[in-house]
């Protein structure tokens, strides 16, 4: 992780220029462009809102507009979803810096979960705005909105470290991301309360590290509680995203030598 940071520091003005070009390969040929990255999770957020509001007349959850407890679980996971997505295809996507440059590439997938955190960015001040509109003010507690969007980046990394990997010698893993993250959006209470489940079965849903990732944003924006509050549930986060990263790491490495033959 140290090496990680120095390389980080080193390379920062390649990174961002591959972020830029990340982007413009995106969206290039739109008529939009790169506002397509605003407009698709903004049109999902407006659907499951009328759906649940408007349609199903959804009461305010813990006292607070449903719209507002939607978009802090759904927020960080266009964030979730995008990263894990792109990462995955991130060296089949620039298959030319592996084979004809001398490039560091453990940062491919760095760069695309980079790409994702500018558009979530831009989104956390959409939701701290709704916040405001709502009459509920800035607290101290929304500062730890950054404790879990960093919590959420090192999960991400070890996953992409993984699955960019893999994914050149199985190509099926692809198709296997595709699978986990329409999975993940159903068995993470994003857009339903772990409230509605008897509580010995919470556990069960807690195994899941997205929930203490989503559940994080609704206790920094609306419960108002930190993290070391649930000392179980960090304990248990970190244990599983430092083993992930070092799994992911370590096969990174070890095949990271048949990376341009493979291509």
């Amino acid at each position: 992780m140290f090496n990680l940071i120095q390389h980080f520091n080193k390379d920062r003005v390649l990174i961002w220029s591959l972020v830029k070009n990340d982007f413009r390969n995106r969206y290039l040929g739109n008529v939009l462009g790169v506002a397509w990255a605003f407009i698709q999770p903004a049109t999902t957020i407006m659907i499951l809102w009328f759906v649940f509001q408007v349609g199903f007349k959804s009461m305010p959850v813990n006292d607070f507009p449903f719209i507002l407890w939607l978009v802090a679980g759904m927020f960080p996971w266009f964030f979730i979803a995008e990263s894990i997505s792109s990462g995955a295809n991130s060296i089949l996507a620039n298959t030319f810096m592996v084979k004809k440059i001398v490039f560091r590439v453990s940062l491919l997938p760095i760069i695309s979960i980079i790409t994702a955190l500018l558009i979530h960015l831009f989104f956390i001040g959409v939701m701290m705005c709704m916040f405001i509109f709502y009459g509920f003010y800035p607290s101290i507690y929304w500062l730890q909105v950054l404790y879990y969007l960093s919590a959420a980046y090192i999960l991400m990394l070890g996953f992409n470290w993984l699955t960019s990997s893999i994914v050149l010698f199985f190509k099926d893993v692809g198709q296997l991301v595709s699978v986990i993250i329409q999975l993940g959006f159903w068995v993470t209470p994003i857009f339903w309360s772990i409230n509605i489940i008897p509580e010995k079965y919470h556990w069960l849903i807690k195994l899941n590290p997205l929930t203490y990732l989503i559940e994080g944003y609704r206790s920094s924006m609306i419960y108002h509680t930190w993290f070391w509050e649930d000392i179980s549930g960090t304990i248990y986060f970190w244990i599983v995203t430092i083993a992930l990263l070092i799994i992911g790491r370590a096969t990174f490495d070890k095949l990271k030598p048949h990376f341009a033959d493979v291509l």
